[in-house]
């Protein structure tokens, strides 16, 4: 499954900051722009993990679980 977010970056000083719009809570920062992305990436697949994993600790086995796609 391939999914597509929004990753905004900014210069900060020295630092370039960066955070995905669609996913509160995803952010990082890097000495170059080249750092910053592959940490974003790498802070997104973290969250993403995370928030799986507790949601079906939290649900249990009974629930009902299926993709969901949307078109934006």
């Amino acid at each position: 499954m391939v999914a597509q977010f929004t990753a905004v970056y900014q210069k900060r000083g020295k630092w370039y900051i960066g955070y995905v719009e669609e996913v509160s809570g995803v952010n990082t920062q890097g000495k170059t722009l080249a750092e910053a992305k592959k940490n974003l990436k790498e802070a997104l697949i973290m969250v993403l993990e995370a928030n799986r994993a507790i949601a079906h600790r939290l649900h249990g086995r009974r629930a009902i679980e299926e993709q969901l796609a949307i078109a934006v």
